[in-house]
């Protein structure tokens, strides 16, 4: 069996797991989420815990359990705690401002970027060279961390672009004569 599947779920006070036959629902204060269930594994619901079984024997079955498992404990988190991104952009003159739900780049084009968030999804620029962004979902909060990123992605000679705040640019060296 999946080494991540055997761990249970446990689910925190003010977070509450509904199981469909075709669904699973995660509510909590950071809002509602839901996900697909598949058939290849058995959710078991034990009071304040959640585990993962594969239906059968195949190895399909038995890699599901895992991502299922992996899958509805990052709704979990999300529900309660939240997840977020941080960037950072590096370069002179680059600069971001965040208003509402759209987040407002000026990073060295001719014209300023306007990239629009959805929803559940919340910006924040802390300063003009910082951008968080916020919400339940892992997978969308990281989707749009990547495609703010894609703007301007960090060039390697000096290193200027937008980046993750965690992220470490190796800076190549210039040609020589």
């Amino acid at each position: 069996m999946s080494r991540v599947g055997k761990l249970p779920v446990v689910i925190p006070a003010g977070v509450d797991v509904s199981i469909k036959e075709d669904q699973i629902s995660v509510k909590g204060a950071g809002g509602t989420l839901s996900l697909g269930q598949n058939i290849l594994v058995k959710v078991l619901h034990n009071n304040d815990k959640l585990s993962f079984e594969p239906a059968n024997e195949s190895r399909e079955a038995n890699a599901m359990s895992g991502t299922l498992r992996q899958l509805v404990n990052n709704m979990v988190v999300g529900v309660s705690k939240g997840f977020e991104k941080k960037l950072s952009l590096v370069g002179v003159g680059y600069k971001a401002q965040a208003s509402g739900s759209k987040l407002n780049l000026s990073v060295g084009f001719s014209h300023p970027v306007d990239i629009e968030m959805p929803a559940g999804i919340t910006v924040a620029t802390p300063s003009p060279t910082e951008v968080v962004i916020k919400g339940a979902d892992r997978q969308r909060v990281g989707q749009i961390a990547a495609e703010i990123r894609a703007v301007r992605p960090p060039e390697p000679y000096k290193g200027k672009g937008i980046r993750y705040a965690d992220e470490k640019i190796t800076i190549k060296e210039t040609k020589k004569k």
